[in-house]
């Protein structure tokens, strides 16, 4: 450090989440280079401690119980066992640690990144500042602050101090009745969760469809899985007002006051809570991006080697919209501090390294619900507008390997040909334990491997991989 009101390093990084992480770590990676990561929250951000990792885990125990529901010599056991909800709470708060960020500091600062605790914005080239501190770049300063979610401009509604994702991963008590508005990833998997730990659960959808985004047979599937649980699903429906005459700001996951009463149409449900997951809006308010010429509110522009401005100015992850997902913010965080070390180093960015790719129509995602939907590249509707001439194949999921995985095991898969081309451009999974079979389909996606060479790829057995073949089969036969 230079002195108390001004710093200077190499790299500076607004927002402490794993994307900014990767971004500060692989910018000086192997180099005498310093970099300094800006939090005004918990240094491991969103992912950490209020989305993936929290929401993973609560999501787990369920799938878990259901599975050994439906496995003779299992299911005799467990009989009519419900979640222990205590324990299920344990669980998520060791993967959260109580939202206690020291291991993500001691990590960033055995990586020599520096920690500055404080909102950043910036405030001229190279330059950011954090209260009346001015820290300095020599050579990029990188914007990773990700999104906040939207909460809608339904009367009563903010009043009303709902829910929002945040609360939903960090719930501390399990409302008796709670509406979900919404019908996108986080509805779904939030609703998944509720359900098991004893919720009564409404979800409002503005559409005619769960998981809108995805195949129309995985919203159904969801939809369908939801509903058998007890769920009960507003199609095409929106919350006309909100009254909670007695809201009160108790902390995420405790019940935000008495019960709120929703008036849906001509309907008006009394409930315990509300949870909003109705999108998410990039997080640039007070970002300073006005001091360099950049327009606030929208999603910050990049070029593939995640340039916002000139040679120095980054966006990486959710804050850019390119694909709201911490694997392909983390992905762009790397693609990001090679571009950078290559600028510091004068060595060229020619190269397939340093330009972000894979979120040009080659997006894997995962939507944890039961069953799980495992995604890659477009669907068919997306493909077709892009204007490829494309065929589907698809069927449902009965292997030996799915058999033997559960015995009422039923899921579905789709892939999306390219026939110019003979490649795969998409593929769909529904069922449970599909994640797991995702990464083939991104590999033949992002290679383009032709269906011939895909043959040859053959699939052990007993595993559900033997989908593939199936598929293959199908393919090849034309049907």
């Amino acid at each position: 450090m230079s002195d108390s009101s001004t710093d200077e390093y190499d790299v500076i990084v607004i927002g402490g989440g794993p994307v900014g992480e990767n971004a500060a770590q692989y910018a000086i990676a192997g180099s005498d280079r310093t970099a300094a990561i800006v939090e005004h929250e918990l240094v491991g951000g969103e992912c950490s401690y209020w989305a993936c990792m929290p929401s993973k885990a609560l999501l787990l125990p369920a799938s878990v119980l259901n599975q050994a529901r439906a496995m003779p010599g299992v299911r005799e056991i467990v009989g009519d066992a419900r979640l222990d909800v205590d324990a299920v709470f344990a669980r998520r708060e060791s993967f959260t640690h109580g939202l206690d960020d020291s291991s993500q500091v001691s990590w960033a600062e055995g990586a020599n990144i520096h920690v500055v605790r404080g909102h950043g914005r910036v405030s001229g080239e190279r330059e950011v500042t954090v209260g009346d501190r001015v820290l300095r770049a020599r050579h990029a300063v990188v914007l990773a602050t990700g999104t906040t979610a939207t909460v809608p401009p339904i009367p009563g509604l903010r009043e009303a101090l709902p829910w929002t994702s945040r609360d939903s991963t960090n719930l501390h008590e399990v409302p008796e009745r709670i509406i979900v508005i919404g019908g996108g990833v986080v509805a779904c998997e939030s609703a998944t969760w509720l359900l098991a730990l004893g919720a009564e659960v409404t979800m409002i959808v503005r559409g005619t469809s769960l998981l809108a985004g995805s195949e129309p047979f995985a919203g159904a599937a969801v939809a369908d899985a939801l509903t058998a649980a007890g769920a009960r699903i507003l199609f095409e429906s929106q919350v006309a007002t909100v009254s909670r005459p007695d809201a009160q700001d108790t902390g995420y996951g405790h019940l935000h006051g008495g019960p709120a009463s929703v008036t849906i149409g001509d309907d008006t449900l009394e409930v315990d809570e509300i949870l909003v997951a109705a999108g998410r809006r990039p997080a640039t308010k007070d970002l300073g991006l006005d001091a360099v010429g950049l327009p606030t509110g929208d999603p910050i522009a990049v070029d593939d080697h995640l340039t916002a401005k000139d040679e120095w100015l980054y966006a990486v992850g959710d804050v850019n919209g390119r694909a709201l997902l911490t694997h392909m913010g983390k992905y762009q965080g790397r693609v990001c501090g090679d571009v950078i070390a290559a600028r510091a180093e004068g060595r060229s960015i020619d190269g397939s390294r340093f330009r972000a790719s894979a979120d040009h129509g080659q997006v894997p995602q995962v939507v944890f619900t039961t069953p799980e939907v495992a995604s890659v590249g477009l669907t068919e509707k997306k493909a077709r507008a892009a204007g490829l001439p494309v065929r589907v194949v698809e069927m449902d999921i009965a292997v030996a390997g799915s058999s033997l995985r559960q015995d009422d095991f039923a899921g579905h898969a789709s892939m999306v040909i390219d026939t110019s081309s003979d490649v795969i451009v998409g593929f769909t999974l529904v069922g449970q334990g599909v994640a797991e079979l995702l990464h083939a389909a991104t590999i033949a996606v992002v290679g383009r491997v032709p269906l011939e060479t895909l043959w040859h790829a053959v699939p052990s057995y007993p595993t559900m991989s033997e989908v593939w073949l199936r598929l293959l089969e199908a393919a090849r036969s034309g049907s």
